[in-house]
């Protein structure tokens, strides 16, 4: 049981980390995007708007799918626990036979 639950550790880990560098990459490229481009000031925040809104909806849906993730783990583990505890119960009677 330890094992998956490592496993499932490291998943958790894993996605985290892959968000923080998704993030990471998206202010990069949008800070260089930025300076590099010749526009006009109303341009540029026009531009910075944009993209603040759209990493607002990726961290948004990046959340939800951590979040749904994380649920699903969570059932699963329930269940472990529960057939865990039946087949414990089911020991425990056919010892005391």
């Amino acid at each position: 049981m330890s094992d998956t639950h490592d496993e499932d550790t490291d998943a958790q880990e894993s996605g985290s980390n892959s968000l923080a560098w998704l993030l990471t990459g998206a202010i990069i490229g949008a800070t260089v995007a930025i300076l590099y481009a010749p526009k006009s000031g109303k341009d540029t925040r026009q531009f910075i708007s944009d993209k603040t809104q759209q990493g607002r909806e990726a961290v948004t849906e990046t959340s939800k799918d951590i979040a749904e993730a994380g649920k699903e783990m969570f059932e699963r583990g329930r269940k472990l626990v529960e057939d865990a505890a039946e087949l414990f119960e089911r020991g425990r009677k056919l010892v005391k036979g």
